[in-house]
């Protein structure tokens, strides 16, 4: 178990799965003093969906780290933090289920990610997923997670690995323009669109199992319409 002492640790975890659900991974990365990577851990998850991915990428670093160690930890995933800030105390209330009535989706991580916070100091700090000169730590983990997500292989200083390969889905600001491949061209068109928000029409249901009324802001997601700090990294 990492720790030992009671300064600060920065660290960043993330979660990926090639296809939602497709073939899935976790990472997670801590830094020194200088916010340079100096422990991480990376492993498979078979088929398993993003949000999957997220929650066990967050659940394998609290599990690795001191208790006593406060905590800082990145993530680029809206909804792996609101599940356990922001609406865990509600489904919590009311027997695990949503505000709907529905189990909460992926109950079992969320549950046990929950034990682990109790009477631990950890602040939690979103950054937006895949940006040239983004938070640096957060590359770190997506890489990670993204390759043990393709390879099926554990990963990590503990192995000895080299340090993860760069990330296809990271594209330059204004570097989809006229000339660049049509496969950048094609995910900075992704990004763009994906990262747009309207007003619902109609009355819905997230992926989050929390409906959203007619008039919200709502983001297309992979499986489908919901709010906007539900979609997740693949979805951005």
């Amino acid at each position: 178990m990492i720790g030992g002492m009671s300064e600060r640790v920065v660290a960043a975890c993330d979660g990926a799965s090639k296809g939602n659900p497709g073939p899935a991974g976790w990472a997670w990365v801590v830094a020194d003093g200088e916010e340079t990577p100096t422990r991480w851990a990376a492993g498979a998850l078979g088929t398993a969906t993003n949000n999957v991915a997220e929650l066990t990428a967050l659940e394998r670093l609290l599990s690795a780290m001191d208790p006593d160690v406060p905590l800082e930890i990145r993530m680029d995933s809206q909804y792996a933090m609101k599940a356990v800030t922001t609406w865990l105390p509600g489904w919590k209330r009311k027997g695990w289920k949503t505000a709907a009535g529905k189990p909460v989706a992926n109950q079992e991580l969320v549950a046990r990610i929950d034990e682990l916070l109790d009477g631990r100091s950890v602040e939690f700090r979103y950054v937006p997923a895949h940006q040239v000169d983004g938070d640096r730590l957060n590359d770190f983990a997506d890489r990670a997670a993204s390759q043990a997500a393709i390879v099926q292989e554990p990963a990590g200083s503990e192995y000895g690995s080299p340090e993860p390969p760069k990330s296809p889905d990271t594209v330059a600001a204004g570097s989809a323009g006229r000339g660049a491949p049509a496969k950048k061209r094609a995910s900075a068109r992704t990004a763009k669109t994906s990262t747009r928000t309207i007003k619902a029409k109609f009355p819905g249901r997230c992926v989050c199992g929390r409906p959203y009324a007619a008039g919200e802001p709502i983001a297309k997601n992979a499986q489908g319409w919901g709010h906007p700090e539900c979609r997740t990294a693949d979805d951005v």
